[in-house]
């Protein structure tokens, strides 16, 4: 069988498009990591080294997140059990926190440079 002068130039565009979305897909991107807050009104990004305090607005009430020190958690919350302000604060990508009753969830995005974890401990 052989190839045609199309089926090299398709050939050498798939290969192309393969080589440019692996290296989007597996490039790591820099800067620091970001705190996406979201509720009923939208949904907000932070730096996690930024110190601030957020309230977002839920069908339940007011819930305030405070980013302090690289870490960030909620405060206060009005929902009733309070399980999401005694989960305390997170530090790292990947990890989040969520107000279900009041509908608040934050997490943290980025690339995860430190530490180990379960895959590669």
């Amino acid at each position: 069988m052989r190839l045609k002068p199309l089926d090299l130039v398709v050939l050498a565009v798939a290969l192309a498009a393969t080589a440019f979305l692996s290296s989007r897909i597996y490039a790591a991107p820099g800067g620091d990591p970001v705190v996406r807050i979201g509720g009923s009104g939208g949904e907000w990004a932070y730096p996690l080294s930024q110190d601030r305090e957020t309230a977002v607005e839920g069908p339940e009430g007011r819930t305030l997140v405070e980013i302090r020190g690289g870490r960030v958690a909620i405060e206060k919350s009005p929902c009733r059990n309070q399980t999401c302000v005694l989960a305390g604060a997170i530090d790292r990508p990947g990890q989040w926190l969520a107000c279900l009753p009041n509908k608040v969830f934050v997490r943290i995005e980025g690339v995860d440079r430190g530490g180990l974890d379960a895959a590669t401990y």
